[in-house]
C-alpha cells in the first residue's frame, strides 16, 4: 500500500462525493488463520456508508492498515457500481466470467470436437505397429 495508492483512493472518493463523515468505521477481531495476532488484535475493518446503506467487512490480511485500505477501496467500488449501474468495472468483470462459463453452442462444440479428432488421428498414425 503505497502513498500513491492512498492518494489515488482519496481522489476517487472526492470525485464521487463520498465524505469520511458519512461512513461508520469499526475495527473488529478477525477470525480464521493468523494465530495470536488475529486473536488479540482487532484487524478486521467494518465500513457502512450511511447515505446508501452499503456495508463492507474486510478481514483478508493480518494487517489492520491494509484491511482498512482494502475495505475503503471495496466500499468505493460498490458505491460506484450503484451510481454507474451497468457501466461499472465490477459488473463488466462478472458479465465476462458469465460469458466464459456459458455453454458452447452445438456448432462450436462440433468444431472443437472435430479438431480433437484430427489431432487424435495424427497421433494414432505416429504409433509404431503393434502398440
Amino acid at each position: 500500500m503505497t502513498p500513491q495508492k492512498l492518494a489515488d483512493l482519496e481522489a476517487r472518493l472526492k470525485a464521487r462525493g463520498i465524505r469520511k463523515e458519512d461512513v461508520i468505521e469499526k475495527f473488529l477481531r478477525s477470525s480464521g488463520a493468523g494465530g495470536q495476532n488475529v486473536n488479540k488484535v482487532a484487524t478486521a475493518v467494518y465500513l457502512k456508508h450511511i447515505p446508501t446503506g452499503i456495508e463492507v467487512k474486510m478481514q483478508r490480511e493480518r494487517s489492520q492498515a491494509l484491511n482498512r485500505f482494502l475495505a475503503w477501496r471495496l466500499l468505493l467500488e460498490k458505491i460506484e457500481s450503484k451510481q454507474l449501474g451497468e457501466k461499472s468495472k465490477r459488473r463488466r468483470e462478472i458479465e465476462k466470467i458469465r460469458r466464459q462459463k456459458r455453454k458452447r453452442s452445438r456448432q462450436a462444440k462440433e468444431r472443437m470436437l472435430e479438431g480433437k479428432k484430427i489431432q487424435a488421428e495424427k497421433k494414432r498414425q505416429r504409433r509404431t505397429p503393434g502398440y
